[in-house]
């Protein structure tokens, strides 16, 4: 691709900035337990398989058994007990090269991130991360409750970008790129195989040879 094509560029997050998935499983169990519902508790493993959908299907795919408003109380202790355990998380959980490569890149490019994940999470993460500086704009599936692919189209409304390109890691990631008619790079790094990209990052620093080229 021309150099031109990565002037704007849309980050996903977990599984393509920083691995929570351990971490969130401790809180999530902890949620679990603390509801006193019949829910099956969660790993590492399993989360890795279902982050990057939307929080509601999630959800419905973890506990099925539920009706929707235990899912939703359920969801939401989760996501409170997620919100303490990452703010008080002291180790390093980014991906290798992330927060120096769109240091070093933010000069000569713009970032955003576009995520189905919860209100607030965003905004954590840019804080743990130290990425604030560096990230102009973001939206979610908990602020919105839209889909990814509707959630790149606002965002890409909101601050006039014709053309833009997404990193992420999942097809669910390919998927949303394909239906809001942006080009997709696979962060192979990252928790899930895809069937269609147009560049591959085994690491995300990676994404500085791209530009070069």
């Amino acid at each position: 691709m021309e150099n031109n094509s990565f002037n704007e560029i849309i980050l996903d997050i977990d599984g393509t900035i920083w691995n929570t998935t351990g971490i969130v499983a401790v809180a999530w169990n902890k949620a679990i337990e603390m509801s006193g519902l019949n829910a099956k508790k969660v790993n590492a493993q399993i989360l890795q398989q279902e982050f990057g959908k939307t929080m509601d299907t999630i959800a419905n795919d973890l506990w099925p058994q539920l009706t929707e408003p235990e899912r939703k109380n359920l969801l939401s202790y989760c996501c409170t007990e997620e919100q303490i355990a990452v703010r008080n998380n002291t180790l390093d959980i980014t991906y290798p090269g992330v927060i120096e490569t769109v240091r070093e890149l933010s000069a000569s490019a713009n970032f955003y991130i576009v995520s189905n994940c919860q209100n607030g999470y965003i905004e954590l993460t840019l804080e743990k991360t130290g990425l604030a500086p560096f990230i102009r704009d973001y939206e979610c599936f908990g602020r919105t409750g839209k889909s990814k692919a509707e959630n790149i189209q606002i965002l890409m409304a909101r601050n006039r970008i014709t053309s833009a390109v997404y990193i992420g890691d999942t097809q669910g990631d390919a998927d949303a790129c394909s239906q809001a008619g942006i080009p997709f790079i696979w962060a192979a790094y990252g928790f899930g195989k895809v069937s269609r990209c147009i560049e591959k990052l085994e690491k995300f620093s990676d994404l500085k040879k791209l530009l070069a080229k």
